[in-house]
This record gives structure tokens, sequence and C-alpha cells, in this order.
């Protein structure tokens, strides 16, 4: 609070050191800025953000005005607004491309896109929005003390996009599309090689193959499932398919 009252003064003060007196427009921007301190610190979050739009509508101080903006970012975020805190975030990312305090940006909306995420049977642009700013952020800032935290988020991410295209591929499998299930499992074992439930994925393949018309192929998955994954559920369902089938 002390500094940020600190820097209102040192701009009136700038804008003084003419011997005239500040104008008008930066006495209503300071004004504002510090309404909206003011309401924030009383717990009031839609009256400090509609305060700090205020200060953006001036234009008159950039200093100011980056600070409203990432203000307006974070309060949305303490809000639990995710996706109002997810849009103002890029904006600022978009105005602010090099701003000290980047790596807490990126982080924090990193968290915005995860509290947004979807079920693994719905859209998943939040997922992947999250886990390109977490990568973002690992890649940047290899040393954040975060780093280990960004790391789960990131495997999490993986995880929910991986169970994602297994869903789709099972619907495709039910529904007598082979060749896209095919396509399906293999761009989840070329993308996501670590994913938990690759047995399963394996399952599916090798059911897939055979209903193609590629036995040879088939054969080579059930394997891969009994060889790899000794300790499977899924086997009893793959050997059950072979008796059957081959």
């Amino acid at each position: 609070m002390y500094r940020l009252l600190g820097l209102l003064a040192l701009l009136l003060m700038t804008a003084c050191s003419s011997k005239t007196a500040p104008p008008p427009d930066l006495n209503q921007a300071a004004a504002h800025f510090q309404q909206g301190e003011d309401y924030f610190e009383r717990g009031l979050y839609q009256d400090a953000i509609a305060s700090w739009e205020k200060v953006r509508e001036s234009y008159y101080s950039p200093e100011l005005n980056t600070l409203a903006e990432l203000k307006i970012a974070e309060t949305h975020f303490l809000a639990e607004d995710y996706l109002e805190a997810s849009v103002a975030y890029e904006e600022f990312l978009k105005n602010h491309p090099g701003h000290t305090r980047l790596a807490d940006i990126l982080y924090q909306l990193g968290i915005a896109y995860y509290n947004q995420l979807r079920s693994p049977d719905q859209d998943q642009t939040s997922t992947r929005n999250a886990l390109s700013t977490f990568r973002t952020l690992q890649a940047r800032y290899p040393d954040d003390p975060r780093a280990s935290e960004v790391q789960s988020y990131i495997d999490a991410c993986l995880d929910q996009l991986a169970t994602s295209e297994l869903i789709v591929a099972k619907f495709y499998l039910k529904t007598g599309h082979y060749a896209a299930t095919i396509s399906r499992i293999n761009s989840l074992r070329a993308n996501f090689p670590s994913y938990r439930a690759m047995d399963e994925a394996y399952l599916y393949l090798g059911q897939a193959y055979f209903k193609n018309g590629d036995r040879e192929k088939a054969i080579e998955a059930f394997n891969t499932l009994r060889n790899t994954y000794p300790a499977s559920s899924y086997l009893a369902d793959a050997e059950k398919f072979v008796k059957k089938h081959f």
C-alpha cells in the first residue's frame, strides 16, 4: 500500500516539476487508482476493478495504466473469476511482454486456465492453454521456485489430454470407425508415451486392427499389452478377444 502511495506521489511530483499544477486527468486517474485500492482492501473486488478500469480509460499515465491493468487481472484471479482473469492476463502480456513480473503473471495465467478445465469428454481448449502457459513459464524460468509445482500441472494437463484422446478412440471403436480408432491411439502413443492408461489403449488398438482387417498388427498390439503390462486388468479382455476371433 505505502509503495503504491509513493508511486502516486512520484507521478504527481513529476507532473509538477515544471512548477505548474498537475494536469486534471492525472489527478483524476490517481484518485480512481487510490479508490480502487481502498475498495480492494475492503474486499470489494468488483468495485475495485471498476475504479481501475476508469484509470485505464484516462490513458494519461503509462505507469498508472500498466499498474491498473495488472491489478485488474490479479483481482479477477483472487475473486476466482478465472475466465475474466485469463482474458485480462493475456491482454496484459500482449501489451507488456517484457514486464518485470512476467514469471508471476505466467504462473497465475496458467492457474487461471487450469481452473477452467472441463471433463476429458468435453472441449479441451483450456487444458491446452494451461499446458502451453506452464511450458512457457518452465522454458523461460527453469530455476523458478515453483518449478516442481509447474511440472505437476504440466503432467496433469498431459494426462487430461491423453484421456480425452482415448475417450474419442473408444467412441470410434464402438461406432465401427476402426481406421479412426487406430489413428487416434497411434497419435496418443506418439504424443503421450508415459500415459498411465496405455494398457487400455493397446487393448482397443488390437481390437481396431483386427476389425480393420490387419491381424498381424492386432497380434502385435496384444503382445505389447501382455509383455509391457503383465499386471494389467485389461489382459483378461484381450485374451477373451483373441480366443474368440483368432
